[in-house]
């Protein structure tokens, strides 16, 4: 089995059907993406919604973020979720050297992301690309107080 990666142009049919089955295995409180969303999304400036495909079907997406800052251009990788079907056929590895390939192609220095500790498999694939934990604090403000 090959795996084809795109960048998502459009909320086709498939690619929303897809959402709505990838992101509750990535995180239970995630809201559903309609086609609306989803355009929003890809019309998104700076943002590449990356799709993985085996036999045609959507089994794994990866929004990459690029975007300049006063150090530079700067990458960072969210919201990557596989089927879980399709683990462990290399589809969480195509679709980060793909980010990582097109982050690198816009000049950023840096390609970041972040990973729960929970997700062992996706932590070891991150390292074996490359990635390096940092010794950093990730803050997180939220809601609308």
């Amino acid at each position: 089995m090959s795996v084809d990666i795109e960048v998502v142009q459009g909320a086709s049919d498939d690619v929303v059907e897809a959402f709505g089955r990838l992101l509750p295995q990535l995180s239970a409180s995630a809201e559903a993406v309609d086609a609306a969303a989803l355009r929003r999304l890809v019309d998104w400036p700076g943002n590449r919604l990356l799709a993985a495909r085996l036999d045609g079907e959507v089994v794994g997406v990866l929004t990459l973020v690029v975007f300049p800052l006063p150090t530079g251009i700067r990458a960072w990788i969210e919201d990557v979720v596989v089927d879980e079907r399709a683990r462990g056929h290399g589809v969480g590895a195509a679709l980060t050297l793909e980010a990582i390939r097109l982050a690198r192609a816009d000049g950023a220095r840096t390609v970041d992301l972040t990973s729960r500790s929970s997700r062992e498999a996706a932590n070891r694939l991150y390292e074996r690309l490359g990635f390096r934990v940092r010794d950093s604090k990730v803050y997180r403000l939220s809601g609308g107080s």
